[in-house]
């Protein structure tokens, strides 16, 4: 499994619309992808913003193609949103999963 880590800075008052955005829009888009497992969207409050990070689980590299073209490191982020950020990462990071300790399926 390889998990897909992307980051963000945001004003605080609009963390919101991040999150809402990736629920209706980024999430509806990867629930159709043959490949995806999960997504986790993580959030640290610091004095004058947010720092996000967007974790998305995939059964492969080859399967994060079929989401984010053939260069699997470029961060796909809409047009729509962009304007939202304080700044962002243009490239994503992809770790494998070597070790997990999944509580919820003992």
């Amino acid at each position: 499994m390889i998990a897909r880590f992307w980051t963000a800075k945001i004003a605080k008052a609009h963390a919101h619309v991040y999150s809402d955005h990736l629920k209706s829009q980024v999430l509806t888009t990867l629930r159709k992808i043959d490949g995806y497992i999960d997504a986790k969207l993580l959030e640290r409050e610091t004095n004058d913003s947010v720092e996000i990070m967007v974790i998305t689980f995939w059964r492969s590299l080859g399967c994060i193609k079929k989401f984010a073209g053939p260069d699997i490191e470029k961060a796909v982020v809409s047009d729509d949103i962009v304007s939202i950020f304080l700044q962002y990462d243009k490239r994503v990071r992809h770790y494998e999963i070597v070790v997990t300790d999944d509580q919820q399926h003992r």
